[in-house]
């Protein structure tokens, strides 16, 4: 079925009798021409673009657990593209653009919400490195606004502006930035790569990945044994761990960030907020919850849960910030592993094991990044070279010395 608004009150009249899944849950079949490892945004949008952009049709994505049970439906919904350096500018506007039309892409509503991105300053020397960030956007084509303090009081009154340790000064807005449904996310790459012919193939881990002659021809997993001519890994916090099959040590460490939503309230925020003096970010979710976060913890964890001095941090960051979150109820938190490179940008590469790719280190921007990840990493594994785009994000960067710092923390907690 394809999604209009006919076809939606159409089926209004038949019930849900009618509905068929999303996508086919489908039986590995003995040998694919590409197995990508990773049923979340990144692996799916992946095999979405080889089967779209590239003809590669006998693709089959493996998911150890259900689509979208790993990272991508653990964030905090946010895109922007408010980028310094010239290794990220131009990926991270890509993914924009590519937010910009998924849906028409897909045909999937996954309410792309561009509410804007408001990032606050508090000193002088912050306002200063804002204004270049503006300026560095604005010369790439990026939308970009340098807001005083009355501007942002006039789209954000509720929140401490003087009565504050940190008073606030302005903020630079991305208005194009907002947030996307991180689940309809993977629900729509999925149908639309089932759509075109790839196999989702769920609860199937990879237990080892195999070699002939130095090169990638399958991997062993809980369903079987699955040849392959090329395989691309997309698992973000285990990347580490399926590297270990191959004997691959990887230049990044796992990690855990926390969210958490609050009860919910009527229309409050529109747009998305950062605080300048510390980490902490807040949006309203189309159900009335506050989504917000912070910090990652401070040591290596493959537990999808935080700590309560994290916990403690980010409610700080929120009371200094915004006094009036005191008087709400968090309703849950939870925990992604993110997988932290030491220069805070990503790796979409071809390994030195020919057949073997890898898409990791996404540190704080992998949702944001996922289109554009799947279209980079995908052209990659079709070409056996990177896009432009993700020419910069080798995998060799830290040993040459090539790294592009765009915070200057890598996979230390990301104190402003």
């Amino acid at each position: 079925m394809r999604y209009s608004l006919l076809s939606v009150l159409q089926q209004a009249f038949k019930g849900q009798r009618d509905w068929t899944p999303q996508w086919r849950d489908a039986a590995p079949k003995a040998s694919y021409d590409v197995i990508i490892v990773g049923g979340g945004g990144h692996g799916l949008a992946t095999a979405y673009y080889l089967a779209e952009q590239h003809g590669i049709r006998n693709v089959a994505v493996l998911e150890r657990s259900h689509v979208g049970s790993g990272n991508i439906g653990r964030n905090t919904t946010i895109v922007r593209s408010n980028y310094l350096l010239p290794g990220n500018v131009p990926f991270y506007e890509k993914s924009m653009q590519l937010w910009e039309r998924l849906e028409q892409d897909i045909n999937y509503n996954a309410m792309v919400s561009q509410r804007g991105v408001l990032n606050l300053y508090h000193t002088d020397g912050q306002r200063d490195a804002y204004a270049r960030r503006g300026n560095g956007m604005r010369i790439n084509g990026i939308d970009a606004e340098l807001l005083d303090q009355d501007q942002v009081r006039a789209m954000v009154p509720f929140l401490d502006f003087d009565n504050a340790r940190f008073p606030i000064q302005g903020g630079l807005l991305q208005r194009r930035g907002g947030t996307v449904r991180h689940d309809a996310v993977a629900w729509g790459y999925a149908r639309a790569a089932s759509d075109r012919g790839v196999d989702i193939i769920q609860n199937c881990a990879v237990t080892g990945i195999r070699r002939e002659n130095g090169r990638v021809v399958g991997v062993d997993t809980t369903r079987g044994y699955i040849g392959a001519k090329k395989v691309g890994l997309a698992v973000a916090g285990a990347s580490s761990q399926l590297a270990a099959m191959v004997d691959m040590r990887l230049p990044i460490e796992s990690h855990v960030l926390t969210a958490f939503v609050s009860e919910g309230l009527k229309p409050l925020i529109d747009t998305v907020v950062t605080f300048g003096a510390g980490h902490f970010y807040v949006s309203q979710s189309d159900k009335g919850g506050l989504v917000f976060g912070g910090d990652i913890d401070g040591y290596n964890s493959y537990a999808s849960r935080g700590n309560l001095a994290t916990i403690e941090d980010v409610m700080e960051g929120g009371m200094a910030l915004w006094p009036g979150l005191g008087r709400l109820r968090v309703l849950r938190h939870w925990g992604g592993v993110m997988d932290m490179s030491m220069d805070g940008s990503p790796i979409i590469d071809k390994t030195h094991i020919e057949g073997l790719y890898l898409n990791a280190g996404w540190c704080y921007g992998g949702f944001k990044a996922t289109p554009a990840s799947g279209f980079c990493f995908a052209h990659t594994i079709a070409n056996d070279a990177p896009h432009a785009l993700n020419a910069a994000f080798r995998l060799d960067r830290f040993a040459t010395g090539a790294v592009i710092d765009e915070k200057g923390v890598g996979a230390q907690p990301n104190l402003h």
